[in-house]
């Protein structure tokens, strides 16, 4: 919004007075309306500025007396804004070029030059901003400096007086860092010399503004001794009292209507909410009732799965002022208390979900075209109706006494459903109608009644990039089912991407899902259809060699449960939960990994550890595993789902009322056992590999690996005596189940930290993993390493290629010796050893080395 000053004209340049002097009567005035936003330095100007190509007109506003030159577009403004004499009219009076215009001589309000200043030419005028009249202040506007200083220097070159341009410039402001003439200042200072210096001058304008409102001081005029800040309201009332100028206001940039129409700013009678802070004139209780809903302190208030979701209403809660609710044409409904004007779109539908609760009382059908149960007519559904519905009175009103159990049960419907639990919208309605959601809510209704949640999501992307047609990077949900099917399109947009960024729908990711999906589905029928268990006396390996089966998988174990089948089984218990936990926030990606990749991999490292070891894998961890995958992804994948459930595992009632299982809660000993096979067997095929590596380039490896070697693990039952003191700093820096690392670090010599830290980093995980406190303390591992070595054995044995043995060693303090505890067949268990390689030293509980040797 500008403040458009009234430059009276006392004198016309010669080839703009041959073309008025006939259209304007006598007594008539004419006035340049340039618009400015820093009305506080009109005191110095010495010139107005138009576009010498521009095309302007002379435009009546109070007939034979008063007309404006602007450009058409301003005008055109100025009509909707009640500047001229009858709404979207703008009579014009006369055609002219901004070069017809320059010399004239103009009376401009406040100005110090009283004897009134002159049109000039600017370059870089532009009528699409403002009126295309433009008032200088070389004081403090670097642009209106730089064209000054360009004119007097070239006042030839442009067809004018230097005198005109040449006039005294007046300091109006005084700021600590350029001084009472800024624009001059800042003008040398970056080395502009000429107007066309677009990107220096526009840098020099910004810092000029920032420097003049926020840290300058009014040194001419009436509000002398005033800050900018303080004075700038006051010279605009000022200016707007005596008449001299008038509010103008535009678009902010280019704004085309549906119909190609360039929109104008009107000034309208307008409703709006009093939405805002206390101190911005906004309702002194409403504001700070939605914030601590928002903010949730408590624990009581609107969770946002985010906090950066909850940042962002609390910014738009800080600077949301006054809301314009109302329009008067187009669709929507009409304002309760003026009918003449309709609720515009944002401000609408804010507690229709409210509305849902009862709906199918009041109506028959989605168009409300017949009475619902309730036996209701639209007229009858009075404020006073609606307060007893919504709770917010315990009176049923007199008219309606006769159907007061239709109205106890449609309020009991309400009651039922409210508060709303979860709003799932689009990130770009925080600053405005989700805002408005949450006003409108804590208004009407009772606290209790308030929403319980938001989620908030991004935009969708396609292979990421933004979905258009005009690229062809653009698909339907219909087009999506028809090329990937239901589930695989599902799953591709719950891995699309969790939280308030934009989601990315990946076509190469929903076309692996249908081959994922088609060959679990495969497996599954496999395993329980073909399921082959073992007899008495009877082994996976003997039955594997012997029988041929379509899937070795089908070969399996029952009876007792071993080692193998209770790690899988608890590794499954874990994922159940974490994934319920994703659902219940609605993370979907995240769930997605839990409950199905997450899932498979693990029935893989349970297939392949049970198979290296030749023992199968148990009937009932399979059927569990299968029962639970079902009903992992039946939130995303309900068909295939829907199949397993009923044509698999042949239960009989629809996976859909089936609850989500409830987990056992997981085994420390055996999740910390889990991560240490993993551990131990990647750094011992790593290590091989290497090895390979090595050879490879040609260099010298201390075992050839392609031959058949030995492995010998080494384990230790006791820590070095260097760890007691990194125990103790550990157990003093540990509190509410978080270690300090800082406090830790800060404890430990520096001559010790390069190998105290890895230690440290270790007892903070297993601490922060749910492991007994006094068993990390006591140096005590929660599962018993030796035997989970050798329940490793047969699996190292085969995996390892041209592996002849496999021994599992417990060395002795100080590494030097050690005893033999297991391994393959033929290996001697109880046969001490000594002279043991150097790397048994270095073995600690829960961390074992290992050694190759050719055999």
């Amino acid at each position: 919004e500008y403040t458009a000053l009234k430059l009276r004209v006392k004198e016309w340049a010669a080839p703009a007075q041959e073309k008025v002097s006939s259209k304007i009567p006598e007594g008539g005035n004419v006035y340049f309306v340039p618009a400015t936003l820093r009305p506080e330095t009109m005191y110095g100007q010495n010139c107005c500025f138009v576009g010498p190509s521009i095309d302007y007109g002379v435009y009546e506003i109070v007939k034979g007396k008063e007309y404006y030159f602007v450009s058409d577009r301003a005008a055109r403004n100025m009509a909707f804004q009640g500047v001229t004499p009858e709404w979207g009219v703008y009579p014009k009076v006369a055609d002219l070029k901004g070069s017809d215009v320059v010399g004239t001589l103009v009376a401009a309000p406040l100005s110090v030059h009283k004897q009134g200043v002159r049109i000039l030419p600017m370059e870089s005028v532009k009528a699409s901003k403002g009126t295309g009249v433009v008032t200088s202040v070389p004081s403090d506007s670097p642009d209106d400096y730089a064209t000054m200083m360009d004119l007097v220097k070239k006042a030839d070159y442009y067809g004018i007086k230097k005198e005109w341009a040449d006039l005294e410039i007046l300091p109006i402001i005084e700021t600590p860092s350029y001084g009472n003439l800024t624009a001059k200042h800042l003008v040398e200072k970056m080395k502009i010399n000429s107007p066309k210096d677009a990107k220096q001058l526009a840098e020099a304008k910004d810092l000029a503004y920032k420097e003049g409102f926020y840290k300058g001081k009014m040194i001419y005029g009436d509000f002398a001794g005033k800050t900018v800040e303080e004075a700038k309201p006051l010279v605009k009332q000022q200016l707007l009292d005596s008449g001299e100028a008038f509010n103008y206001a535009e678009p902010d940039g280019l704004v085309v209507s549906r119909s190609g129409d360039e929109c104008v700013a009107g000034h309208l009678d307008q409703w709006f909410m009093n939405y805002g802070t206390p101190s911005r004139s906004g309702d002194g209780t409403w504001q700070p009732a939605v914030l601590e809903h928002v903010t949730n302190e408590k624990g009581e208030g609107l969770h946002t799965f985010s906090t950066e979701v909850k940042n962002a209403f609390t910014q738009v809660l800080d600077w949301l002022a006054q809301w314009a609710c109302a329009r008067s044409y187009g669709l929507g409904t009409k304002l309760p208390w003026d009918q003449s004007q309709l609720v515009e779109s944002l401000s609408d539908s804010t507690i229709y979900m409210a509305y849902y609760t009862i709906a199918h009382m009041l109506h028959k059908d989605i168009f409300g075209k017949e009475p619902g149960s309730a036996g209701l007519s639209s007229d009858e559904m009075t404020d006073e109706v609606w307060d007893y519905l919504f709770c917010r009175s315990e009176t049923i009103p007199e008219h309606l006494k006769s159907k007061e159990e239709s109205l106890k049960k449609m309020r009991r419907e309400f009651e039922y459903w409210y508060p709303l639990d979860v709003r799932i919208s689009g990130k770009d309605l925080i600053q405005n109608h989700l805002t408005f959601f949450l006003y409108v809510h804590v208004a009407i209704f009772p606290k209790e009644y308030w929403p319980r949640a938001i989620r908030v999501n991004g935009h969708l992307l396609l292979n990421g990039e933004k979905m258009s047609k005009s690229t062809g990077n653009f698909l339907t949900l219909a087009d999506a089912t028809s090329k990937f099917g239901a589930d695989a399109t599902r799953i591709a947009l719950a891995d699309a991407g969790d939280g308030i960024e934009d989601a990315n729908f990946e076509e190469t990711v929903a076309n692996s899902n249908i081959l994922r999906m088609y060959e679990l589905r495969a497996w599954c029928e496999s395993v329980i259809n073909d399921a082959r268990p073992l007899k008495d006396g009877e082994t996976y390996d003997q039955v594997r060699q012997n029988e041929r089966h379509k899937n070795n998988d089908s070969i399996q174990r029952t009876g007792a449960k071993g080692f193998w089948d209770e790690v899988f089984e608890n590794e499954l218990n874990g994922l159940v939960k974490i994934a319920g936990e994703e659902y219940d926030a609605s993370n979907y990606k995240a769930a997605v990994k839990s409950g199905l990749y997450d899932f498979t991999s693990a029935r893989d490292f349970y297939r392949e550890i049970t198979k290296a070891a030749g023992i199968g894998m148990h009937a009932e961890s399979l059927r569990r595993y299968i029962e639970l995958q079902a009903l992992m992804v039946t939130v995303v994948a309900p068909h295939w789902a829907e199949h397993i459930w009923l044509e698999v595992l042949k239960k009989s009632d629809t996976v859909q009322n089936a609850l989500f299982p409830e987990a056992p809660a997981q085994k420390p000993e055996l999740t910390a056992a889990r991560e240490y096979v993993r551990s131990t067997q990647s750094n011992i095929t790593s290590g091989e590999g290497a090895q390979l590596k090595k050879m490879a380039k040609g260099k010298q490896t201390s075992y050839d690996p392609k031959k058949e070697k030995k492995l010998s693990i080494f384990a230790a039952l006791s820590y070095p005596k260097w760890q007691d003191d990194v125990i103790e700093v550990v157990r003093q820096n540990f509190k509410d189940m978080k270690l300090d690392v800082g406090g830790v670090s800060k404890s430990i010599p520096k001559t010790e930290s390069k190998r105290a830290m890895p230690f440290v980093q270790g007892l903070k995980k297993s601490l922060e993993t749910g492991i007994e406190p006094s068993t990390v303390f006591e140096r005590k591992l929660a599962f018993d390493e030796v035997k989970v070595l050798k329940e490793m054995v047969p699996g190292l044995k085969q995996t390892i290629q041209k592996c002849a043995a496999v021994e599992v060693i417990v060395v002795n303090e100080g590494g030097k010796s050690g005893k033999v505890v297991g391994g393959s067949e033929g290996v001697k268990e109880g046969e001490e050893r000594s002279e043991l390689p150097q790397v048994a030293e270095n073995a600690v509980p829960g961390q074992p080395t290992f050694f190759f040797e050719n055999a």
